[in-house]
Parts: C-alpha cells; structure tokens; sequence
C-alpha cells in the first residue's frame, strides 16, 4: 500500500468518525430533554434569588431553598408559589413533605437506641420480628446494620407496579405486599435502595420502644436542637401551612396525602449541620453511626434535598413543589442544586 493509499483512507476514516461523532451528538440530544440542556448551558444567575426564580420557568410551582455556611446566618430564599389556586406566593417557613430525608432521622435514632444497650447493628431481623422468618427471604441473616445502609436484599414495597397512585398508609399494609417474595440478592453482598428496610426499622423501634418512635425522635433529637417545626404527618400542623404539591399530568394539590414527615426547611437544616459537625451525636453514637449524611426525598408533589458541602462549610436545603412520572424534574432539581452551589462558592453567603 503507497503513502496515497494511505492518506486516502486516513480521510475516510476521519470522515466516518466525524460523522459517527455527529450522529451520537444528535441522538443524545434527542434523548436528553431539551429542558435539562437548557438547564445545564444557561449562563449562572449571580444570585440564589435569580436561579430560583429561573426555575419556576422550568416548570415547578414552588421552591424553597435554605443556604447556612460557617458562622453566618442562614438565608432563606422562594420562588413560586405556596398555593397556586389561592396565589398566595412560596413562604419561607412553610411546612413540605421531606420524603426520604427522614431516614437520617431513623438512622440516628437507631444509633442512640445502639449507644444505650436497646438494641444491636449486629442482631438480626428473625431476632427482633420472628414472625417474619419465613415471609422474609434471609431473616435470620439480615442485621439491623444491613436495613440502615440498604445491603439487606429485601424487594422494595414502593416498586410495587402502580404504588403511588394508592399509597398504602399503614406500616403492616405496606410489609403485605413483599412478603413471601424471594430476596433481590444475598444479604451483604450489595447495595440497593430500599424502603422496606427502613419500614423495618421503624416497627423495630416501636415495638422495643412501646410506643411510637417520632415521641423517641422528638426528645432525642429535635428538642435537643429546639426544632419544633418538625412533625410526623401533616395531620400534627394546620394543613394551610403546607406547602402545596403537584404531580404533573395531575391537576389535584396533594399537600393533604398522608405520606411522612413534615418539616421547614430551617429546620431541616439545623438537624443536618449538627449531624455533620458532631454536635447531634455524642463521640460514642459518631464510631456507631453507620449511615450516610446527606439524603434526598421523593413523595408525589414533593422532591427535597439535603446536602453539606464540606469544602465550604456549607449546609442546602432546596425543596421543590412539583414532581413527574419521567423524573425529568428530579433530574432538573439535580441540576439546580449544582448550580446554587456554585453561587454559594462564588458569593460565599
């Protein structure tokens, strides 16, 4: 083959590539809503005020986002609304459904539970709940410390086809409907996000507590810190300090669904800075601890973040109104919380 032939192909298969490049471009931004690349590209507002206001154009009723870095006060900063029907605009204090960010709350629980003898990381699920040996694949292998940090391989009851179109409200409803399925995987050998586990938790808790677990939470952890804007159900506060929530494809406000904790953002805040500054748990519970320290949520309506920024001592709750089917919103929140972060770095709030 002649240095001619060679060139020759050489530009054939650069064509080629250019073209291949070109096709994948067009093809991920077909499959990448246009919605999240607008998102990503957009110039950065200077202000957490000016994103969170961009963010209502992007299609989500309210948002509330709450920023405490280092010894400086916090700010709250809303958008939106807090009931679009009665136009009454986003409020900074209003109650919102954090989803799954109360699992931090159950996981320091179990661990001041542990720190005082009540109960053990290592003893299992056959242990504390022996009814369920043999409805629940593994129980006599699963450890407490496996349903914390989700490695227990039992089915998660929420990927029940259709789940939250009907939300089941009581604990032993919820457990009927992944009894006596066989486990995801082995006990410990991975990692899967689970809330059955964390339904365990909270039945563990009540029945070595004998009562239910927020009064535990309550007088270990928010009295403590002097939150008293966080609550086990919407049904402990006035429903109209709710926070309205929609679903799209569903013109219904569920703010009055019962599904979990209520709190403020503040409040949120405040637990989450003295989980990660070690003021929550003493230096014993801190070696105990066996769960992360940051944690989001999702319930239809609402998607709520919590994070610590470490290299900037930063401490942000956003909470946003408005949830979909297609998680392109939770995918645009995650985009958002990027970027308030970076006005935080920037403007050093």
């Amino acid at each position: 083959m002649n240095n001619a032939d060679i060139k020759s192909k050489t530009k054939i298969g650069k064509r080629i590539f250019r073209w291949m490049l070109f096709l994948g471009t067009v093809i991920s931004l077909y499959i990448v809503p246009w919605l999240l690349v607008k998102a990503w590209i957009l110039p950065l507002p200077n202000s957490i005020q000016k994103q969170a206001d961009q963010a209502i154009d992007y299609g989500f009723k309210g948002l509330i986002v709450y920023v405490q870095q280092q010894d400086n006060p916090p700010q709250l900063f809303t958008s939106g609304w807090h009931n679009p029907t009665q136009q009454i605009p986003a409020e900074r204090d209003a109650y919102f459904k954090i989803g799954s960010i109360n699992k931090l709350y159950v996981a320091v629980a179990i661990t001041k539970l542990v720190s005082a003898g009540r109960l053990s990381l290592d003893r299992t699920l056959a242990d504390y709940l022996p009814h369920l040996v043999g409805r629940i694949e593994n129980a006599e292998s699963i450890t407490l410390k496996m349903l914390v940090q989700h490695r227990s391989g039992i089915p998660n009851f929420t990927d029940t086809p259709n789940y939250w179109a009907h939300p089941k409200a009581a604990s032993e409803e919820k457990l009927q409907l992944i009894l006596d399925q066989p486990a995801d995987f082995e006990p410990g050998q991975k990692s899967a996000y689970c809330n059955t586990n964390y339904l365990l938790l909270n039945i563990i808790m009540d029945s070595i507590l004998g009562y239910p677990n927020f009064e535990f939470i309550r007088t270990e952890i928010l009295e403590p810190l002097h939150l008293q804007n966080t609550f086990a159900s919407i049904h402990d506060v006035n429903i109209e300090n709710v926070m309205s929530g929609y679903h799209k494809g569903h013109d219904a406000d569920l703010k009055t669904d019962d599904i979990g904790m209520v709190a403020t953002a503040e409040d949120v805040g405040i637990f989450l800075r003295a989980l990660n500054n070690g003021t929550l748990l003493t230096e014993q519970e801190q070696k105990i601890y066996p769960y992360k320290y940051e944690h989001s949520g999702w319930v239809p309506g609402y998607q709520s973040f919590a994070a610590y920024y470490k290299d900037i001592d930063a401490v942000m709750v956003t909470l946003y109104s408005t949830t979909d089917r297609d998680l392109i919103l939770w995918n645009l929140a995650e985009i958002l919380n990027k970027r308030f972060a970076k006005i935080i770095r920037k403007e050093n709030l």
